[in-house]
């Protein structure tokens, strides 16, 4: 019997931990499987043992894991393969299908700009984009942003659209903005964090941006990846190849 495992990076935000389970619980009725467990690869209980271990004990031979990861870092390549690795020899009765993470892909481009025009209904050349990361070491992260870019300044005819990252990578969040606010003339800046859901890093990423909107500046940001449903069909698409709408 096939099962879907859904595994989340996890948070110490409260907030974000059920944002992400109210999002999974979302999917999960629209998917016809019946065996179906949520998880996280740290921070936020369940973690992937657990998850898996339920999906076995509700009858489970074969389990498809869909990670909750926007880019192919650290824990794509390293740490969830080896938390499956482990649990593979402990049921190797049971056949594992990891999926990939979401990658660059037109309709996160695409939603994306939806976002944008959905809060900036008056978009002008003038304004400019700040993409906020999370931050990685891994140099396929950073060509992927810069391929993010380069798609968001041609769907929204944007001059000035630049990356900046919350952590492990430069420039930081607090530099990118300062840097992005400090040419951006008779226009707005519009903060995109690319980021999944509601936790710390985009607490990080609001207070911020309340604070220069006290203070005069003309900014504003778009919220989660989460809050567009294309986010939902495309889990859907990594657990069953199809969406239902």
């Amino acid at each position: 019997m096939r099962a879907i495992l859904y595994i989340g990076h996890g948070t110490r935000s409260k907030k974000g931990a059920e944002d992400a389970k109210a999002f999974i619980h979302r999917v999960m009725e629209r998917i016809p499987v019946p065996i179906q467990e949520i998880s996280f690869l740290e921070l936020t209980e369940p973690f992937i043992g657990e998850g898996f271990r339920r999906c076995v004990q509700r009858g489970a031979t074969e389990i498809t894991v869909v990670p909750l990861f926007l880019l192919a870092a650290g824990h794509i390549k390293e740490d969830i393969p080896a938390e499956l690795s482990s649990l593979k020899r402990q049921f190797p009765e049971v056949t594992i299908d990891v999926r990939d993470p979401f990658g660059v892909q037109d309709k996160i481009l695409d939603g994306i700009m939806e976002l944008v025009r959905d809060i900036v209904v008056d978009l002008m050349p003038q304004d400019s984009i700040l993409i906020v990361g999370r931050g990685s070491s891994d140099p396929s992260v950073h060509t992927a942003f810069s391929q993010i870019a380069d798609g968001l300044q041609k769907r929204l005819g944007i001059e000035h659209v630049s990356v900046c990252y919350l952590a492990a990578a430069e420039p930081r969040f607090q530099e990118g903005l300062n840097t992005i606010s400090n040419r951006t003339f008779n226009g707005r800046v519009i903060v995109i964090p690319y980021l999944l859901f509601s936790g710390l890093l985009l607490a990080e990423v609001n207070l911020e941006v309340r604070k220069r909107q006290k203070q005069g500046q003309k900014i504003i940001h778009t919220g989660p990846l989460s809050s567009h449903r294309i986010i939902e069909d495309i889990v859907i698409e990594r657990a069953i190849g199809s969406v239902d709408n």
